[in-house]
């Protein structure tokens, strides 16, 4: 399972397996509970490859290492968080901005040069736990989510939508309930992303 930090939480290094808290503390701790717990005959191996800090640059950059060499059956891919926030909260460094054209561009060729050697990935949208549309930065991770689900229907992926996932509890909750700063969940918010994960992989309940 490859990301950012909301992948990372603290995982093992160098690879994120393992007991005890080698999974991290987040989505994917929480995924390999249910798949433990549900299918124990099935020995199901879940890695988390996540980074804290990256973008889709840096995923291209540590893809053979972190990914190919790693063998993996499936893949699980969660990116583009950074690629928006740097663009806010450092406006003026714009070599740190990954655009739009970047961002589908590298994200696409990742899928295009792994999905011939696993047996299936999954693609999960960048998201901003906040409900108003019109936030600028919630507009602009909303079109990093649409090149998601585009690649995912190019590439016939599964695709888990986590902002429509986030959406659906915000209905009734304040987003700080959440993730203080609306990007970094609490414990209720990465169930919230485990639950749209399992969701993309037909193992909801």
């Amino acid at each position: 399972m490859m990301g950012d930090s909301i992948t990372d939480v603290g995982r093992a290094r160098p690879i994120g397996e393992g007991n005890g808290e080698a999974l991290g503390r987040g989505y994917v701790a929480l995924v390999d509970a249910f798949l433990q717990s549900r299918y124990p005959a099935e020995r199901i191996r879940v890695v988390n490859m996540g980074n804290s800090g990256d973008t889709v640059r840096h995923l291209k950059a540590r893809w053979k290492p972190d990914v190919l060499d790693l063998n993996p059956d499936w893949v699980s891919i969660m990116i583009g968080i950074n690629d928006v926030w740097r663009q806010f909260d450092r406006p003026l460094l714009s070599e740190c901005h990954v655009l739009p054209d970047e961002y589908e561009k590298t994200l696409a060729t990742l899928v295009a040069q792994t999905q011939p050697k696993v047996r299936g990935l999954v693609l999960m949208t960048p998201y901003y736990i906040e409900m108003n549309r019109l936030d600028p930065m919630r507009a602009r991770m909303d079109e990093y989510g649409a090149i998601v689900k585009k690649i995912a229907r190019k590439y016939g992926t599964l695709f888990a939508d986590t902002q429509a996932a986030f959406e659906e509890v915000l209905s009734v909750c304040y987003p700080a309930t959440l993730a203080w700063d609306r990007v970094h969940p609490n414990l209720a918010g990465h169930m919230v992303l485990a639950g749209a994960f399992m969701k993309a992989i037909g193992c909801e309940g």
